[in-house]
């Protein structure tokens, strides 16, 4: 199974509902107005896709370097 990544679009509103789901703490608010997802972190295990209210979070294959 391919790893994956959530990815946060520019709709984000940056309520805070992902922080407080990602059980690795890869999410944060970036300057007041969008969640940033530190992708060396982020699992890909969807919990943040899930509980997003505005359904701006997806997932996508993590690309390997």
């Amino acid at each position: 199974m391919s790893k994956m990544i959530a990815v946060v679009s520019k709709q984000c509103v940056a309520c805070g509902t992902c922080l407080k789901k990602c059980p690795k703490g890869a999410i944060h608010i970036e300057k007041g107005i969008i969640a940033v997802v530190d992708e060396s972190l982020c699992v890909g295990c969807g919990l943040c896709e899930k509980a997003c209210p505005a359904s701006v979070i997806t997932r996508k294959v993590r690309e390997e370097a």
